[in-house]
């Protein structure tokens, strides 16, 4: 056995693994009809009223449309994942 094919067996399969991720991603958000320009602003307006209340590290913040199971079982449904990296808290009433 190569060495070496060892390894790219595996880049393949994680290639494999990548482009189907995404694919799913595109998919769901072609479902759920939001648009890439529609996820930028949403993603803005949620660190604009975040920003409020807490400092959040923004080149760490994650939202994405993902899919999961539904409630009741009959097939998945699509869900805001939002993770967002909070520096501190602000107190009430400070400007940021």
């Amino acid at each position: 056995m190569d060495f070496f094919s060892f390894f790219k067996k595996k880049e393949s399969e994680a290639s494999k693994d990548v482009a189907k991720d995404r694919l799913k991603l595109v998919l769901v958000h072609d479902r759920v009809n939001c648009s890439s320009q529609v996820l930028e602003m949403l993603k803005i307006d949620i660190i604009k009223v975040i920003s409020n209340y807490m400092e959040i590290d923004e080149e760490e913040l994650d939202i994405q449309i993902t899919q999961t199971q539904s409630e009741d079982n009959t097939g998945t449904v699509p869900v805001l994942y939002a993770n967002i990296p909070i520096k501190s808290m602000r107190k009430v009433g400070q400007e940021h």
